[in-house]
């Protein structure tokens, strides 16, 4: 046995070692294995924070910090309690056990009453969660501005006087539900952290209080009351979410997959940024005549674009005209985004999942026979596993782990694709007869996949035109302007023939069965059990687990970190249920969406107060837990 299959089967075959490296932020730090608790059912609540009982005025604070200054840093647990503030009430859940540890965890909370959020500004579920989303960059800005977010230091090394920063979670360019402030009737929250000065090992009480009784005030001030905002700029923020969404909502009943508003900024500022080029070099959209829309949006009103009908659309064009462009704009169109942004009205049905080959990884359980059969040595396809995925095997279980869980539109650029995995042309097939090849190409499959499935295809496709014959609609790209060119993708497709492989209405041929899967261990160890783990997201792409790493590169849609944690913590919730091979990978994570939806995402960490969260998707979720080397799954036919 040689190569990355032996290496990883060697490496966690057993699920053996201990977690490994420094906590993250994410609740999942605390979490152990089923073992700790009686609880066998259920959404379980857990706590990590210290359970302070100190309480009383900012006075009191005041009083409290000169005493512990110049003890050793565990005597900032003093302070962990609730603290009352002329304008607001300070409550310091966790504070860190030494200097060089995760910042302490602190909130805020201001009555509606003196806060005076007009009631119809967080009046709906999308509304609220704008709103969170703008007082959260606000209280970030505000902090920045003074310079509070840079951790201060005289002079160098490990005795010098260091910390005093205060963080928020800091948002990109798309809106998304978060925990790092939440607003209600009665008041608005903010989460934050702050790490608490040292010098060494010693406390700097003095230094704490000045960061904590005189610039936290001033901060709330500017940043958590109605009076002190850009009320225009909050209104159109909550505007243009609300009006995003209410397009993305009606996508569906109009027969459409996504939406691209004429105006639209879709290019980047550069390949590793979020942010919108500039508007005087960018070519704003502009949709052809024959795929242009109309709709009306509550607060902008009428608006028109190109509007994507449920199907297959094909993106065509030459290299560096802005296929891929559009593309990405479209699966960044789960989102909403800021004002500004370029791609506020873009919209896209908010299952589709953007899949790619993905050579490398780990499947477990899934039946990939619609793409892939009789591989030699009779290896089973329908229940295929391996560590170490080829690009078309990775490609044909990324579609069908998407279709498991619920996606109706897939996004694909040939570009992240196995090229044998796409198409097989007509020279390639006259040499390697079909009974040798056990891959039926994506050409072959999409049709039916759409007629039998209820799936949309969007896909950037550049150098194979046999794609036309299985096309409703082909937009070329040509200097970032689309065109309907439809009728001549149709018209040169009949004069070559048909495609090879691609039968007449092959809409009628079977796609094959989608099979559930049904985990019945998520971290087994080497005879039974289980145990405690440490779980980290510890980029936007990649979360340890225990000692494993799950790499999320190719999940594309994954926005930012605060998501990643979110992901990660989520696993470690499932880890704590009954995983006993009853529930589907899709039931458990409806459930979790309907605990989410009901109760927040504090049901990830309850009682912690965790400001660090952002919402992921299901399919996310689906993709960390899928790419875990230690799941074990049955299938239930």
């Amino acid at each position: 046995m040689s190569g990355r299959g032996a290496y990883y089967k060697a490496k966690y075959g057993g699920g053996r070692g201990r977690g490994r490296g420094r906590s993250d932020e994410g609740a999942a730090d605390y979490i152990g294995g089923q073992s700790q608790t009686d609880n066998a059912g259920g959404w379980e609540e857990r706590s990590g924070s210290y359970q302070g009982n100190a309480s009383g005025s900012v006075a009191d604070l005041m009083q409290t910090l000169q005493r512990i200054d110049g003890k050793g840093y565990g005597a900032y647990k003093d302070i962990v309690g609730r603290w009352e503030f002329p304008e607001f009430t300070l409550l310091v859940d966790h504070a860190q056990a030494d200097p060089f540890a995760g910042p302490s965890r602190c909130r805020v909370q201001v009555k509606q009453a003196l806060a005076r959020f007009p009631p119809e500004l967080f009046s709906t579920r999308i509304r609220n969660i704008a709103l969170c989303d703008y007082l959260t960059r606000n209280f970030s800005a505000v902090v920045s501005d003074a310079g509070a977010d840079i951790r201060k230091q005289s002079g160098g090394g490990w005795g010098a006087a260091k910390g005093g920063e205060m963080a928020i979670d800091v948002p990109g360019q798309k809106v998304l539900e978060r925990t790092s402030i939440l607003i209600n009737p009665q008041n608005v929250e903010a989460r934050f952290t702050v790490a608490l000065p040292a010098q060494g090992r010693t406390v700097l009480g003095q230094w704490a209080a000045q960061v904590l009784t005189q610039q936290l005030p001033k901060f709330v001030r500017e940043a958590l009351f109605m009076d002190r905002q850009d009320e225009a700029g909050l209104r159109r923020h909550v505007e243009t979410v609300e009006d995003t969404e209410t397009l993305r909502q009606g996508l569906a009943r109009g027969g459409f997959v996504a939406f691209v508003g004429d105006g639209s900024i879709l290019p980047r500022k550069s390949g590793d940024s979020e942010e919108p080029m500039d508007a005087r070099e960018a070519i704003p959209f502009k949709s052809p005549p024959s795929l242009a829309m109309k709709f009306t949006l509550p607060n902008r009103g009428p608006i028109t674009g190109m509007a994507i009908k449920k199907g297959v659309t094909l993106i065509v064009g030459g290299g560096f005209h802005g296929k891929s462009t559009l593309l990405e704009a479209i699966e960044a169109g789960v989102y909403n985004h800021i004002p500004g942004d370029g791609r506020e009205l873009v919209a896209t049905d908010p299952t589709a999942v953007k899949v790619r080959a993905e050579d490398g990884r780990h499947v477990e359980g899934v039946d990939i026979s619609p793409f892939i059969s009789n591989l030699p040595f009779g290896r089973d396809t329908t229940c295929f596993r391996t560590p170490d995925a080829s690009g078309s095997t990775s490609q044909a279980t990324n579609i069908i782990e998407a279709l498991e869980v619920g996606a109706k539109t897939l996004l694909v650029d040939e570009d992240t694709c196995a090229t044998n995995f796409m198409i097989r042309d007509a020279r390639m097939q006259a040499l390697v007869a079909k009974e040798k090849e056990p891959i039926t190409p994506f050409i072959a499959k999409i049709r039916p996949m759409v007629t039998q499935h209820d799936t949309s295809v969007i896909l950037v496709m550049g150098g194979s035109g046999d794609y036309f014959d299985v096309a409703d609609t082909v937009v070329m790209m040509e200097s970032f302007a689309p065109r309907d060119v439809t009728s001549e993708a149709k018209a040169i497709a009949a004069d070559f023939g048909g495609a090879p492989g691609v039968p007449p209405e092959n809409g009628n041929a079977p796609f094959g069965r989608l099979v559930s899967r049904f985990p019945v261990d998520i971290y087994p160890l080497s005879g039974g059990g289980h145990r405690d783990i440490k779980i980290v997201a510890r980029t936007k792409n990649v979360i340890s687990f225990g000692d494993q790493e799950i790499d999320l590169a190719a999940v594309e849609q994954l926005a930012e970190k605060s998501q990643t944690r979110a992901v990660a913590d989520a696993i470690a919730l499932f880890r704590r249920l009954p995983v006993d091979g009853r529930q589907s990978i899709q039931q458990l994570l409806a459930s979790f969406e309907r605990e989410v939806h009901s109760k927040g995402l504090d049901v990830l960490a309850p009682h912690m107060h965790l400001g660090t969260y952002a919402r992921p998707r299901v399919f996310e979720i689906a993709a960390a837990l899928n790419r875990l080397r230690t799941i074990k799954v049955q299938q239930h036919r």
